[in-house]
């Protein structure tokens, strides 16, 4: 099957779960191939972008379309903004916007730079929590925004502290696209990279995922001490300096993650959610 985000080394294992049903996993793998470049796809394309028979392909978007997740566009199909319920129901059942977004408007407003909270998707960040500023950044970014984690300090943070074998796994399979001529391609240099980030506890990214970006970013951990998400300040390298930012911003960014992982103690359910495993 195509590379989609829903399969790993473990799909043979799960399929001989009887618990496990295929045919969600499926349907799932349909509505995950729309996005920015696929806003509209042909049942060809749907097939070719998820790896599917075309047969198969045809029956999950049916079903999705009786659903009202996918319409028909002529001979093209589209996500519809029933699919929003999904995420809307997430943030609206974990009190991200009570938990966390008071502590990194508080970030925002001390330091005047956009502050972010995100965890791991597959090979990216996928954010939770975005409070911008009204400064231009040639990226732009809100919830459900996902970036390639190894061209972000929040995604290089996450994956320092990954659990060994997920850490192997990514590094042996994942591709690490070229953004611009500082984004680390090389796998050598990204272990490097990331056993350095471990030791340090903070990356910091300096026009790797496009130029003129410069940010920080630290570990949230649970009660336990593993990490389960990380938060940054991003801004525009014309207002400061990568080594300004790590020596202001450093101190500013720990003391928000802790103040976010002593909230966190008090929503358990959340808590629950962002652990990985």
């Amino acid at each position: 099957m195509a590379d989609n985000g829903v399969r790993g080394d473990g799909a043979a294992e799960r399929e001989k779960d009887p618990e496990y049903l295929l045919t969600l996993e499926r349907g799932l793998t349909v509505l995950r191939s729309f996005n920015q470049q696929r806003p509209e796809m042909q049942l060809s394309e749907v097939a070719a972008a998820t790896g599917l028979s075309p047969a198969v392909a045809r029956r999950c978007l049916n079903t999705l379309v009786a659903l009202g997740y996918v319409g028909r566009h002529g001979r093209r199909f589209l996500l519809r903004p029933e699919v929003l319920v999904f995420g809307s129901a997430y943030l609206a059942s974990m009190n991200l916007e009570q938990v966390v977004t008071p502590h990194l408007q508080s970030l925002r407003d001390e330091t005047g730079d956009s502050a972010s909270m995100a965890t791991l998707s597959g090979p990216d960040i996928l954010y939770l929590v975005h409070v911008s500023t009204n400064r231009h950044i040639r990226l732009g970014a809100s919830v459900g925004t996902r970036y390639p984690a190894h061209a972000t300090s929040l995604g290089k943070v996450l994956l320092a502290f990954e659990p060994e074998k997920l850490l192997e796994d990514y590094l042996a399979t994942a591709t690490l696209h070229r953004f611009t001529e500082r984004t680390l391609t090389n796998r050598e240099e990204l272990t490097a990279r990331l056993l350095r980030v471990r030791e340090l506890g903070y990356d910091s990214a300096l026009d790797e995922l496009d130029y003129g970006i410069v940010s920080v970013a630290v570990p949230v951990r649970d009660k336990d001490g593993n990490v389960c998400a990380s938060i940054n300040c991003s801004t525009s390298t014309t207002r400061i300096s990568q080594d300004e930012l790590v020596r202001t911003r450093l101190p500013l960014l720990r003391r928000a993650a802790r103040d976010i992982e002593l909230s966190l103690q008090q929503w358990p359910f959340l808590m629950h959610s962002l652990a990985r495993g």
